[in-house]
Parts: structure tokens; C-alpha cells; sequence
């Protein structure tokens, strides 16, 4: 939500992405195409973009879904795929920030509408607020940081187009006004009567983009600064004035030229800068440079790489001894409340982000997460890179969810050495992923993986032979309380127990009633350990409901969340702080998960134990 964008930009300025359609351009889009409607159509080529500006050390990216709105998308006879056009441009955007693992932040842009409001056009306020809201429901269900409302002359459409943002949701809000060579919008608004207006609204963010270039916005800002009343400035300007040479359009600005501007826009007082129209990744790379030049980035993560099996010097790594137990132990043992939170491994290679969020989970007081380790059948980074990685950068306990789907016998011993604590499951097949022709190993069930686990606390491995030194493995399972067939679940967890498992963590749960229902004939044989899932909306918990196995939404919570309507984040944020409430004293203790990455959800939730 709105604290992790502000907090980052209050520790230093943020630098943005450039364009958007200049890139597509580039590409041989022409430029009377919709270049919205490829989020669906082009899918890669748009996430291409995004990914190169990541890469040029962009902090923020723009959803490709400027001219997004339904009046716009009628000129290509796309009124109707407003949702979905914003909702796959938010994803595409979603999807190359997890692939790519750096912490950035998606801004779903939305842009005026292409007709003049009335009376000068035929626009009604009423129908203008109708079709930003539209917009913006699709960029917020496609999970969104904040919206970055853009490239407006007329500050009455801008005024509709926050009202409808902030209508539902309380995420960040940028506004940026375009602005003429003469230091005007188009509509005759000097950049203080622009502050004015602006300052009034609902924002966190105001500024001028789009339409001039450097010097000119340059000379904007500064006369933006003493009326902005502690409002943060972004301004993101065109590599320029555009000239056309044959069929092409031609920006000038150098990306030297654009980065010495933005380290002086920054000397001035500016907290978010960027490129518009023109500017490609070449240009946002040198900003980068000048940026850090400036102000040095800080709370960027510094990962550990893991340890090396052999050392080049240096005795030779031992197995673990029997080491004090784990802070997960302790509490177990203790009957202290436990907390966990799950974070899943990225997509692709860098973990940035993840380090980040678990930083800002530590701040919340949170001691223990959880490495997800893939159980939907889905390529991401390896679980015990990803968990050592974290555990080096923040010093925080790690509960290593540990699979049998993709490992043999030999591989299951192998993987296991490094990580005291362990969640062993079984796995999900391949089938229910993205790889639907793999082939799943499955030498060993959950059971299987917990007593060969238990076996080398005892010094033997699966075979029997000597590990050498016992481990020191703490062993949980895995349990759903709403199985199809609860007798069967039941057999099964008392068999985990009776393997060695310490304490199980269960599928999300939503009303202890279910809980209390499968225990009613035999008590949990092992502490119990309650997952917690925030729902983000109605969609969602329809979604998780009716899609997702092992996840069962009450009926009365569902209904909460259908009639939540536009508040249905804040109602899914005090569904689970009730539920976290009730389970101490109760049972041993939460399993939070955060949906859509949003760590700071998790954290909201956490409140409700403080």
C-alpha cells in the first residue's frame, strides 16, 4: 500500500522509466496503432520494454495503459476491453518485476481521456469520472503500487480522474501536467495556479511531464517548489522536441544531456524523476549514473552468495551438529505464540526485492519467514539458494518449505544440509503448473521426507548408512483442514507426527469453525500453526474459493467481501487481523502469507498482535 512507496521515496528520489510508445515505435509499431490493446495482442514485446528499463536502473515503470480509458480504445473499436487491457498491463509489468527480482515499483498510468469535457466538448464530469474509474478498477485489480496520473492540460478532468482513484483505494497518487514551451498547459495554467490545484486533491506526488524537454520543465520545477507545501515533485520530461526525417520521428536530447538535467532537477528539490516521449533505456541508464552520483542509493540489498560445498581454503565444511534448537524450536517447545511469514522465491534470478520485503517484515517485528518451495508446479529460484540468501542479508530465522515432486532419494538428502528448519511436503505434480509434459520424481511422500529427516537427526541416512554427526532438523508438516476426506488428512498428520514432525502449518483458513470442525474427534497430535491469507478483494476471494485447492472461503466471508465493494483490501486486512487475534492462546500460532507480493499488507495484519 501507500507506506513502502513513501518510505522509499522519503529515504532518496526515485528515478522512473522513459517511454513507452517511443520504444514500441522503435519496434515497428506504428504510431496510429493502439499500443494499449498489446498487452493482450504482444504480450512480450511490451514486457521487453519494461524489462529494459529495470535493467537501466529504473525504480518505478509505467503500465502500458496511457490511452487505456473506453473513449480512447472506441477509435479502435476496443471500448468494451477496458478491465482487461488494464488488468494485463499491470500483470505484464507485475510478472517482468518478479522475473527480474529487483524492488521496483508498478505505476499504472492513465492518461486523459481524448475528448474535451464540457462545455467545451460533450464529456459530462459524470461520464468522465465513470470511464477513469473503470480504468483504474482494472489497473488496481491487476496489483498495482500506485497510479500515475499523466500528460493532463485540464485541471478539472484531472480533478475527476483522482476522485476516481482515490474512490477505491488508498494507494499513492502522481499527477503530472504537460506544459508548453511558454511555461503553460495548453489550456493557459501557469505552474503555480497548476500546485494550487493540484495541492488541493488527494496526491502524494505532483509534477509536469511529457511535451517539452529538459530546460523547459527544468524551469517549471522551480516554480512548482514554493508553492508544493511539502508535496513531493516528480517531472519526467521528452528527450526534446520531436523533428521528422523521412517517415520517423526524431528526438534529439542526448541521454548525457537528460542526466545532467536530472541530477539538477534533484539538486533542486525534486524527489522522482524520469523520461518521457523520446527517451529510451540508454537514457534512463545515464540518469541512473547521475542519480547515484548525486544522492548514493541506500537500503539497496547486498546479498551474500552462498557458500561453496568445499572452500578453495580452508578446513572442510561439517555437517550440522546437534546445535541449540532453532528460534522456531524454542517457541514450539515454549508454547510461545509463533509468527511466520511466507515469501515466495522470484521467477528469476535476482532477489532483491525479496530481501527487501523481508527487511520491512523484520521492522514489523517479524522473526521467522517461510521459503516457498514451487508447490503449484511453477519454475522459480531454487528454495535453498533463495533461503540461505535471505537468511545471510537479514539474519532472520528460515522455515524451508522442502518438496518431493523434484528430487530423487539422493537429491532429497543432498539439498537438506543447510537449513535447520524444514516444512516437508509432498508436492503438487507437474500437470497443475506451467510445465505440463515434466515428469515429477516422487521417490518419497511428506511422511517419507519426514522420517528420512528424522533418521539423519540420528545420525544414519535413508539407507542406514552413518551421516557422520547427527543433524539438528526441525521438522514440521503440512496439513489442510479442508480436505475432501478429513479422516484420511487426520491419518496422515498423525503418521507425520509419528515420523518425527514437530508441528504442522495448515492451508489458509478463514473461520476457526473448520479448524475446530476437523479436531472435534481426535486432537491434533502435533502444535498447529494457522495459515493466514489477506484477501485483496471480492474477485479474489471468489478466486481463491472456487479455483484453488485446499482453500475453502466461508460463505459469510465471502459475502463481508462482496459487499466491501471498492474497501474490500481494508476488509480483508481486519478479516485477518481478527483471525491472527483469535488464534492466540488458541493455537500455536499464524502462518501469513502475502498475496500479490504485498509484503506490506502482512505487516498491516501484524498490528493486531502488537
Amino acid at each position: 500500500m501507500a507506506a513502502a512507496f513513501l518510505e522509499r521515496l522519503h529515504e532518496r528520489p526515485l528515478l522512473g522509466d522513459g517511454a513507452m510508445g517511443t520504444m514500441l515505435y522503435a519496434r515497428g509499431v506504428p504510431l496510429d496503432a493502439c499500443f494499449d490493446v498489446l498487452n493482450v495482442n504482444e504480450p512480450k514485446v511490451v514486457q521487453g520494454i519494461h524489462a529494459e528499463y529495470i535493467q537501466a536502473g529504473a525504480d518505478w515503470i509505467e503500465t502500458n495503459t496511457f490511452g487505456a480509458n473506453r473513449f480512447k480504445l472506441a477509435v479502435h473499436g476496443l471500448a468494451s476491453r477496458v478491465r482487461e487491457i488494464n488488468l494485463r498491463g499491470a500483470k505484464l509489468a507485475r510478472d517482468v518485476r518478479e522475473t527480474m527480482g529487483r524492488d521496483v515499483f508498478v505505476a499504472g498510468s492513465m492518461g486523459p481521456l481524448g475528448k474535451y469535457l464540457a462545455p467545451l466538448g460533450s464529456i459530462t464530469p459524470e461520464e468522465a469520472r465513470a470511464a477513469f474509474l473503470e480504468q483504474a478498477e482494472g489497473l488496481l485489480e491487476g496489483g498495482v503500487d500506485a497510479f500515475v496520473v499523466e500528460t493532463f492540460s485540464d485541471l478539472t478532468e484531472i480533478r475527476l480522474a483522482v476522485e476516481a482513484v482515490r474512490a477505491i483505494t488508498d494507494l499513492p497518487i502522481i499527477t503530472q501536467v504537460a506544459f508548453t514551451q511558454d511555461l503553460v498547459t495548453f489550456l493557459g495554467h501557469t505552474p503555480t495556479e497548476v500546485v494550487r490545484t493540484l495541492r488541493s486533491l488527494p496526491v502524494q506526488v505532483i509534477g509536469a511531464n511529457c511535451s517539452v524537454g529538459s530546460s523547459t520543465l527544468y524551469d517549471v520545477l522551480e516554480q512548482m517548489l514554493p508553492e508544493a507545501g511539502g508535496l513531493s515533485l516528480a517531472i519526467q520530461p521528452n528527450a526534446g522536441l520531436p523533428s521528422r526525417i523521412g517517415e520517423r520521428l526524431i528526438y534529439i536530447s542526448s541521454p548525457a544531456y537528460m542526466a545532467d538535467y536530472a541530477a539538477r532537477m534533484i539538486a533542486a528539490g525534486a524527489r522522482m524523476v524520469g523520461g518521457c516521449c523520446g527517451t529510451n533505456a540508454e537514457h534512463i541508464r545515464a540518469m541512473r549514473e547521475a542519480v547515484d552520483r548525486h544522492v548514493p542509493r541506500v537500503g539497496a540489498a547486498t546479498v551474500a552468495a552462498p557458500r561453496r560445498a568445499r572452500p578453495e581454503a580452508g578446513p572442510a565444511p561439517t555437517l550440522l551438529t546437534t546445535a541449540a534448537p532453532t528460534l522456531l524450536q524454542r517457541k514450539v517447545d515454549d508454547g510461545e505464540f509463533l509468527v511466520t511469514v511466507e515469501l515466495d522465491p522470484p521467477r528469476g534470478h535476482n532477489i532483491e526485492k525479496l530481501v527487501q520485503g523481508a527487511k520491512l517484515l523484520k521492522e514489523r517485528g517479524v522473526e521467522i519467514v517461510d521459503i516457498n518451495d514451487g508447490s503449484l508446479g511453477r519454475v522459480r529460484m531454487s528454495v535453498l539458494p533463495t533461503a540461505i540468501l535471505v537468511r545471510e542479508a537479514t539474519g532472520l530465522d528460515i522455515n524451508m518449505h522442502f518438496t518431493c515432486r523434484d528430487r530423487n532419494l539422493m537429491g532429497i538428502q543432498a539439498d537438506v544440509l543447510d537449513i535447520r528448519n524444514i516444512l516437508a511436503m509432498t508436492g503438487d505434480p507437474p500437470r497443475t503448473g506451467d510445465y505440463v509434459n515434466a515428469t515429477a520424481v516422487f521417490d518419497v511422500d511428506a511422511i517419507g521426507l519426514i522420517r528420512i529427516l528424522t533418521g539423519m537427526n540420528e545420525g544414519r541416512d535413508a539407507t542406514g548408512n552413518s551421516v557422520g554427526e547427527p543433524t539438528a532438523f526441525c521438522v514440521g508438516a503440512a496439513l489442510d483442514p479442508a480436505a475432501a476426506e478429513p479422516s484420511r488428512e487426520m491419518e496422515r498428520l498423525v503418521a507425520k507426527a509419528e515420523a518425527g514432525a514437530r508441528w504442522c502449518q495448515t492451508q489458509p483458513v478463514y473461520d476457526l469453525e473448520v479448524l475446530e470442525r476437523f479436531f472435534q474427534r481426535t486432537r491434533s497430535p502435533i502444535p498447529v500453526v494457522v495459515g493466514v491469507l489477506p484477501l485483496h478483494s471480492s474477485r479474489h476471494a471468489e478466486f481463491l474459493h472456487n479455483e484453488v485447492p485446499g482453500i475453502t472461503v466461508p460463505d459469510a466471508v465471502r459475502a463481508r467481501m462482496k459487499e466491501a465493494g471498492d474497501r474490500g483490501l481494508r476488509a480483508g486486512i481486519e478479516t485477518a487481523q481478527a483471525l491472527v487475534s483469535q488464534l492466540r492462546g488458541r493455537y500455536a500460532g499464524a502462518y501469513l502469507m502475502p498475496s500479490f507480493g504485498r509484503f506490506e499488507v502482512v505487516a498491516e495484519v501484524l498490528d493486531a498482535l502488537q
